[in-house]
């Protein structure tokens, strides 16, 4: 099987490292009085590279083709085994290129290479080692983090959607006292809003944005059937922003928040307007929810932080999932009532 991409690049970089190690030898012995530069430099690199080569393929056989390193005496016998085989060969290519003619084993140089092979190997082997556990300690932190926010979103949803049930079923108690065929029309119409809904927004905290209008379709439709045609809605989801993800029912509590402060304190009602598009050439999605209500300024909600259960949680969710990257924001309609705006980042493809 071919060696993937990230292995190539993982044992370039490492060969590189080995390398300059092996130059930093050769510099060393070449200052200490041991002969020409050259010759140190392959005889260090004929010795550190086929040894650290060895190390590296015995370390991946070991640990199943893993980034770990081997415990105990299999990790000790595999960097002995390696700085001695890439002793024999390098001594072997070093006497080839200085054009020394004497065996290894009677070479008065023997034991100082060897020692100084040995050294080599295990302290390159440490650093290896140590970089390694790093990297599995990292992974394993941006595992725990990714879990605490994962944890997190799912409580914020677990929360956020009783929300939404108890104020309908506090709105469909006041309607089966003045008007029981809507109240079952309601009732209906919240059965096939759950069973569509809540088993999906709890599959994962993303998904595509057609979901989110549909789910937010029936919400309206829902809401329709109490206040009739005091309630007027439009949504505007553009075909090709359709399969983008975007966090599960984050548009619905703007809407309800929409209906509850902005429409229903006016007799005559109003409407409601969705809208999707992208921003900076595609780097940003906008969601907006605009209604024609009392306005900010007849609501009880401010414009910064929001005491609102529905919009803390929205706030809470984009902030888990985006950081300040995703943002929500309330201001005046520029036609009157209220606008909330939610932005937040794309993934790069």
């Amino acid at each position: 099987m071919p060696a993937s991409p990230s292995l190539l690049r993982h044992l370039l970089h490492d060969g590189l490292v080995t390398a300059a190690f092996c130059c930093a030898i050769a510099l060393a012995l070449t200052l200490g009085g041991h002969g020409r530069w050259d010759v140190q430099l392959a005889y260090s690199l004929a010795i550190g590279l086929p040894s650290w080569l060895i190390i590296e393929a015995g370390r991946f056989a070991l640990s199943g083709g893993s980034n770990r390193w081997p415990r105990g005496w299999r990790g000790v016998l595999l960097v002995l085994a390696g700085s001695g085989c890439g002793l024999v060969l390098g001594t072997l290519a070093g006497d080839a290129y200085s054009g020394h003619a004497q065996p290894l084993w009677s070479s008065p140089w023997l034991p100082s290479t060897l020692v100084i092979t040995l050294l080599a190997a295990a302290a390159i082997s440490f650093f290896f080692h140590s970089r390694a556990q790093a990297q599995q300690l990292a992974l394993q932190a941006a595992q725990a983090q990714r879990d605490a926010a994962q944890a997190r979103l799912a409580l914020l949803q677990a929360q956020l959607e009783p929300h939404m049930l108890f104020n309908t079923l506090a709105n469909l108690r006041v309607l089966i006292a003045t008007d029981a065929p809507r109240a079952q029309a309601m009732l209906d119409h919240l059965i096939d809003y759950l069973r569509a809904t809540l088993g999906a927004s709890r599959a994962t905290p993303l998904h595509p944005l057609r979901e989110e209008f549909a789910r937010l379709a029936d919400y309206l439709a829902l809401i329709a059937v109490r206040m009739g045609p005091r309630l007027r809605f439009s949504l505007d989801l553009p075909a090709p922003l359709a399969p983008l993800p975007v966090p599960a029912l984050v548009l619905q509590p703007l809407v309800e928040n929409a209906i509850r402060h902005g429409l229903e304190p006016c007799v005559e009602g109003g409407t409601v307007r969705v809208q999707a598009r992208l921003l900076e050439g595609g780097a940003r999605l906008q969601l907006t929810v605009h209604d024609s209500g009392a306005g900010l300024g007849s609501a009880p909600q401010p414009t910064e932080g929001g005491t609102h259960f529905g919009l803390s949680q929205v706030r809470e969710r984009l902030a888990t999932l985006y950081g300040t990257a995703g943002t929500l924001e309330l201001a005046p309609g520029a036609q009157g009532g209220t606008l909330a705006t939610v932005t937040l980042p794309l993934p790069t493809p």
